[in-house]
């Protein structure tokens, strides 16, 4: 059987399961009940954003994605939601359990950022720069359009057995 080699979004699936896994761990250990999927929300709000949109603009994350997450920060009273004056868009802000939780995980991020860092000495790579920088050229250049692209030029030169 030939060896299949992954592909990018299993080794991107894998790297976050990874990453997350020893997150978690470590929350577990702070004695938080966290999730790491909190961690842009909460980074979004503490830099000023207030709606859905807003925090979806500052992280990065798919609408569905940051209001599912919302939704589970409601849930743990970490969140709450309030009507803007215009009516058509709610507000979203945290609840004292939410501002202290944000105080403890401030000084997580730290160590997280200090881990990275070892990370990409050991490996001698700017692991963030490369991920940045691959987002950007697929911002530029869809990779939709880059598969099609890739299957018009392999068929136009068929493959030989």
């Amino acid at each position: 059987m030939a060896r299949i080699e992954p592909g990018l979004g299993e080794l991107l699936r894998h790297l976050m399961e990874i990453v997350d896994r020893g997150s978690e761990l470590r929350y577990q250990q702070l004695g938080l009940d966290y999730r790491p999927r909190y961690t842009p929300i909460l980074r979004a709000i503490a830099a000023g954003a207030r709606t859905v949109t807003e925090i979806r603009d500052t992280c990065h994350l798919t609408q569905g994605a940051v209001s599912q997450t919302v939704a589970l920060m409601i849930d743990a009273s970490l969140l709450e939601r309030s009507p803007l004056p215009d009516g058509r868009k709610s507000e979203v802000r945290l609840t004292p359990m939410g501002e202290a939780l944000l105080a403890v995980v401030i000084t997580h991020w730290e160590s997280i950022f200090a881990a990275i860092d070892t990370l990409e000495d050991e490996i001698g790579h700017p692991v963030r720069k490369v991920l940045s920088d691959t987002i950007d050229a697929l911002d530029r250049r869809a990779f939709s359009v880059r598969l099609s692209d890739a299957a018009a030029s392999r068929s136009a030169y068929p493959q030989r057995n």
